[in-house]
């Protein structure tokens, strides 16, 4: 039945997605070549300097991450290394604390 409901639910997003994506517009008759070549180029270059905008941008984004990846390592590693730290304290302190309670019974009968 979960499986059902997820196919169904999968279904109904994806038929969403196609929904409302907008048709494609029909191309006007072709215009003469001059006319056009100015704007062609103006756009070539705008898509050229959006190109290097958007690789910049992932390129930032990369780095980002990366620190961020490194962060979360080295707050992971300073998390472990605490955790044995106080391990090993609490071991230490309960050898000390049998240690004691042995040094005790020992002097307890002594002392009778």
């Amino acid at each position: 039945m979960n499986k059902l409901l997820a196919t169904l639910i999968a279904g109904l997003f994806a038929t969403s997605v196609f929904a409302q994506a907008p048709a494609a517009p029909a191309k006007p008759a072709a215009a003469p070549s001059a006319v056009t070549t100015p704007a062609a180029k103006a756009d070539a270059k705008e898509a050229k300097v959006d190109a290097k905008a958007n690789a910049q941008e992932s390129k930032t984004d990369a780095k980002a991450n990366a620190k961020v990846s490194d962060a979360k390592e080295d707050a992971m590693e300073a998390k472990t290394k605490a955790h044995h730290k106080a391990v090993k304290a609490k071991t230490k302190a309960k050898a000390a604390a049998t240690e004691a309670k042995e040094d005790a019974k020992a002097a307890a009968p002594a002392a009778k």
